[in-house]
């Protein structure tokens, strides 16, 4: 139970994101064999579109959509274990998705994992500013630099670009979507003046000549203005390099770790990394923290669903994500021998993980057994098993060893994990006063409601974003385009 101390100490109201991806099983593969399992609609719209009116009615903050660009194929130097289990293949592209769900609903979030290393700026500078114009300005962009080569290869590379390259290239990224979303454009361009016919004024349109080491781009942008400008900016690698790249521009972190120690040292050294370097206060930064909870009205109804679950679970698919995760082929090792840390050019995070942190806490080592089992129900997080009150526990336990501000909840089975969490855990949390009664701004952008101020649907003045804003009413000459 919760101590005392942590009873009388003033609770921290959670963020609650659903965690998929448009694919079977996500993060637990095989369970899509489950009979209760409907994650193998994930090709229909009416999939999503439920899924979204039933995480609105429960007051989720939003629905976090992952993505890769490739097939998961270092396992056996093959694709063919992740096609034959279906692990995260097949998988749809996510940002096509969110209109249909956005016309469904009119509060909830929708964070869309989107890659800098395969897309032009102006495109996708375009694609977001439409879906958050359609949406009203409930969009959010999970930033990545994506870690498989199966992806570079299928566009246009050999393989991979270095892991600290490909962070380079997304820093210089971020300053054209800046410059398009925030300076190409003043506040208040449009204009509609019917009476003069003047739709937009020319002179508050302007290039931004933008000329760097990976791109050129004159701009201007050729959408107006969204309601967010830019949309809320999600981030999940916590590598040196992804922890600098996300003390500068994410205002929420996704990270995935086994304990909450872990997970503390790295969300300490980013909100240090904020305030000493980028000016930001760093507890601002809000950071989720993966989780699969299984749920019973007892612990053994919980227990015995998780028992159920480990039946469908695949190995196979465990560990061809590992192997795309980590770089590393587990095939290559004998049944007993030990996972070692080793350079890694995917997620460097992973492997370190791994390496330091033994299974469930003992002394066991990471064997390829040990690893497949760890991974197939909940993938590179935890999961908490139990009563209501028993998760709600755990989850505190992350909010204070590991200095959390909510939760990306993954599923085993899709919809019931999303159902269980629904009628057990949120009416729990909200009884500790972890968790909202509604929206705080009704209809609001997902910036206001993740901040919980009304207004304010741009970025923090703090935030790097603001320095490019082109203002209503500012002359062009007194706004300078920050290089």
């Amino acid at each position: 139970m919760a101590t005392q101390d942590a009873q009388t100490k003033p609770k921290k109201r959670l963020i609650v994101n659903a965690f998929v991806e448009m694919c079977s099983g996500h993060q637990s593969p095989g369970l899509w064999r489950h009979p209760d399992d409907e994650s193998w609609r994930f090709n229909e719209l009416e999939h999503w579109v439920e899924l979204a009116k039933l995480l609105e009615e429960a007051k989720f903050h939003g629905i976090f959509i992952a993505d890769v660009l490739g097939g998961y194929d270092v396992y056996k130097s093959s694709l063919d274990p992740a096609v034959s289990t279906g692990t995260q293949w097949p998988v749809n592209e996510p940002l096509s998705v969110v209109p249909a769900m956005a016309a469904a609903t009119k509060n909830i979030g929708f964070g869309v994992t989107i890659s800098t290393t395969y897309e032009q700026p102006y495109h996708l500078a375009r694609r977001l500013s439409t879906v958050d114009h359609l949406t009203k300005g409930r969009l959010g962009w999970n930033i990545v630099t994506s870690y498989l080569d199966s992806a570079a290869r299928n566009l246009g590379r050999t393989e991979q670009i270095a892991h600290d390259d490909r962070y380079a290239q997304a820093e210089e990224y971020m300053k054209v979507m800046y410059k398009l979303f925030q300076s190409s454009w003043r506040d208040d361009a449009v204009l509609l003046d019917r009476q003069r016919g003047i739709y937009t004024d020319p002179s508050l349109v302007r290039q931004i000549n933008h000329k760097g080491r990976f791109f050129e781009v004159p701009g201007p942008a050729i959408t107006q203005p969204s309601p967010q400008r830019t949309p809320l900016l999600l981030q999940a690698g916590t590598s040196r390099a992804g922890k600098i790249f996300a003390a500068q521009h994410a205002e929420a972190i996704f990270t995935s770790a086994h304990s909450p120690a872990v997970c503390a040292k790295s969300i300490k050294e980013i909100r240090e990394l904020a305030s000493s370097q980028f000016g930001r206060d760093g507890n601002k930064i809000k950071v989720l923290a993966l989780v699969t909870p299984i749920l019973g009205k007892t612990e053994d109804e919980a227990k015995a669903k998780h028992e159920e679950y480990k039946k469908y679970a695949s190995t196979e698919g465990a560990l061809a994500l590992f192997g795309g995760w980590t770089g590393i082929d587990l095939d290559q090792y004998g049944d007993e021998e030990e996972l070692r840390e080793v350079e890694s050019n995917a997620v460097k995070s992973t492997v370190t993980g791994y390496a330091n942190f033994s299974p469930d806490g003992s002394d066991k080592k990471w064997t390829k057994e040990i690893v497949g089992q760890h991974i197939a129900i909940g993938g590179n997080g935890p999961i908490l098993v139990g009563t209501a009150e028993q998760v709600a526990d755990g989850l505190e336990r992350w909010v204070e060893e590991g200095g959390v501000d909510g939760f990306n909840f993954a599923y085993a089975l899709f919809p019931q994990s999303f159902k269980d969490i629904i009628e057990l855990l949120l009416p729990e949390l909200r009884k500790r006063g972890l968790f909202w009664d509604d929206y705080d701004v009704p209809g609001g952008t997902y910036r206001e409601n993740f901040y919980g101020e009304k207004g304010q649907k741009h970025p923090l003045p703090e935030h790097v974003a603001a320095s490019y804003q082109w203002r209503a009413g500012v002359p062009a000459s007194e706004h300078q385009i920050p290089e």
